[in-house]
């Protein structure tokens, strides 16, 4: 088996986040249920678009995120996930590029406008989402590159992904690729709602498929449809290799089949915005995982990453990851 040549490859949707304050009132003057995502159409996109405040765009999707945390902390990282030929199409290939993200997915000359994600985040720092996936959901196995798959030490795939029969027929194709170069496979469960939808196949992946599983209580949960906590804990150290499960304040826990780490939650002086926990946890971790780390440490990476993403608004890093681990490296 050659070296590998890039440590994490994340295939995901490409979205474009539009990032904005609100409040209760708005939410419920537009019938934005509270602190979940919502799929819409373009028309009402455009609509939600039109109401918003004042916001910032970034390049997002829940694997972009996580893979962009990956670079910044000094791995190196790849992305897969499609956009169109328009103008949020450029905004997301320049940031994920300028973050140091290998993505060299062509951008689509037809079809649906590049995804977009408009996130309003309340006082009380929950945010609630409305998503037009647009062109990310038409993403095949075709943008597949079956080279940088195989040159990666680890395939990171976003559950919400597995919604579209294309984005299903990708993942399938990347995870034969890492079975036959003895890669490693790794899924974020996403949403509870997205296991709801799912929960067979996804209980398939993890026993069959997957080697690192990203979820977080509810999700772990819901996939084993059991009580308690500790029930799913028992359930998942069955079925995958190493699974990192996140309890927001009561930190995360790390389970293999013999083994179960305890990560404190790292302090926050101040909860500003929940977007983009999970995705730097997972960033975090996969970092030291990639660098050959043990899993406490890789732990402790991912919640300090996911530490730093919910201080302020935004997904996407505002302080250096690499410093903020820099006195926990061997």
């Amino acid at each position: 088996m050659a070296e590998a040549s890039i440590d994490v490859v994340g295939i995901g949707n490409a979205i474009v986040d539009v990032l904005t304050r609100s409040t209760n009132a708005f939410l419920e003057q537009n019938d934005l249920p509270k602190g979940i995502m919502t799929l819409i159409d373009g028309d009402r996109a455009e609509e939600i678009y039109g109401l918003m405040g004042p916001g910032v765009e970034i390049s997002g999707g829940s694997a972009a995120n996580t893979i962009a945390g990956i670079a910044q902390l000094g791995s190196r990282a790849g992305f897969i996930g499609k956009v169109r030929d328009d103008q949020l199409g450029q905004v997301f290939a320049h940031d994920i590029r300028a973050a140091g993200v290998r993505f060299e997915t062509p951008l689509a000359a037809g079809g649906p406008p590049t995804a977009r994600c408009l996130i309003m985040v309340t006082p009380d720092a929950q945010r609630t989402m409305t998503a037009y996936l647009g062109a990310a959901h038409e993403i095949t196995d075709d943008d597949v590159d079956s080279d940088l798959v195989a040159a990666a030490q680890v395939t990171y795939l976003e559950g919400y992904l597995w919604d579209p029969p294309g984005g299903k027929a990708a993942f399938r194709k990347a995870m034969a690729i890492c079975a036959a170069n003895k890669r490693k496979i790794s899924l974020t469960l996403s949403d509870p709602f997205c296991v709801d939808r799912h929960r067979e196949e996804f209980v398939d992946l993890v026993e069959n498929q997957v080697d690192i599983l990203f979820a977080n209580e509810e999700e772990i949960i819901s996939l084993f449809q059991v009580d308690t906590f500790e029930d799913a804990v028992a359930a998942v150290r069955q079925h995958c290799e190493i699974s990192a499960l996140t309890r927001s304040e009561k930190g995360s826990v790390i389970v293999t089949n013999d083994h179960m780490y305890e990560i404190t939650a790292e302090p926050v002086a101040s909860l500003v915005d929940t977007t983009g926990a999970g995705d730097l946890y997972a960033a975090g971790f996969l970092h030291g995982y990639s660098q050959g780390l043990d899993l406490a440490l890789c732990g402790q990476f991912g919640a300090i990453a996911a530490a730093e993403i919910i201080s302020h608004v935004g997904a996407r890093p505002e302080a250096d990851l690499k410093t903020l681990i820099g006195h926990l490296i061997p």
